[in-house]
């Protein structure tokens, strides 16, 4: 267990992956907000995405939908569990729309791709047509999880990155990596360079829950953990600098 930064090559070295999945919170869309979308952060975390793709890396992501409905919440208040879920995952098509649209207006071609068929604002779930979508460099945004209830984002993050061959899930937080306990709270939390998937298990370690961890570990696909407030940060992994935690082994 470490606190210290990985560094590598930079510049013009080749990406560390060809296809990865980045998988973000709906909460990372609302900004310093409550609750909702805040534009001009789904426009930052837009541009990160094109500094990304620009590299010629093959980008899917899954959105959260929790900026705008979770589906434990409205069950914990009394909703019924089933419909709770597909509340949610109608809202993950909501945070997907909106990337698609601000990736779109930067030029980076996109496909929003639902599991719940919805013809009229998305495509349906095909995953031959997705992969085709990767290859031809427009990035797939997954929506409404995995179409079904009692399964989280994380978990479709983790099934549509092992559909779609990515080579790693990119876990994007508000902090640099995995800590031994909260680093907010305490001030000597130490984070982990690299950390195995039944560590994480025992651990309880909050990086996706133990679904999406357990096929993660299933299918050797490793996760890293990193700080999407970081300016450059998804970029500079790629180029193989930075700080954060890999999950895997």
């Amino acid at each position: 267990m470490t606190s210290q930064t990985q560094d590598g090559p930079s510049g013009n070295a080749p990406p560390s992956f060809k296809r990865v999945m980045l998988k973000i919170s709906g909460e990372a869309l609302m900004g310093d907000q409550g609750y909702g979308l805040h534009p001009p952060t789904v426009e930052r975390i837009a541009a990160e995405v094109k500094s990304v793709h620009d590299m010629g890396v093959e980008i899917c992501m899954v959105i959260g939908g929790g900026n705008i409905f979770r589906g434990l919440q409205g069950s914990a208040q009394g909703m019924e569990r089933t419909t709770a879920d597909y509340m949610g995952m109608l809202a993950t098509v909501m945070n997907a729309l909106a990337m698609q649209s601000a990736l779109e207006e930067i030029g980076v071609f996109t496909r929003v791709i639902s599991a719940i068929p919805m013809d009229q604002v998305c495509e349906p779930y095909i995953r031959r047509r997705a992969v085709r979508h990767l290859e031809k460099k427009r990035v797939c945004i997954f929506a409404a999880g995995t179409g079904n209830p009692y399964f989280t984002t994380d978990t479709a993050a983790t099934l549509r990155a092992s559909e779609m061959a990515c080579e790693a899930i990119f876990k994007g937080t508000k902090v640099d990596g995995v800590y031994d306990k909260d680093p907010a709270v305490h001030t000597d939390a130490k984070r982990y360079d690299k950390i195995s998937y039944d560590e994480v298990l025992a651990r309880h370690l909050k990086v996706m829950d133990a679904s999406a961890i357990a096929l993660a570990r299933d299918n050797h696909l490793p996760i890293i953990v990193f700080s999407l407030d970081e300016p450059g940060g998804f970029r500079g992994i790629l180029a193989g600098e930075g700080t954060y935690t890999t999950v895997g082994g």
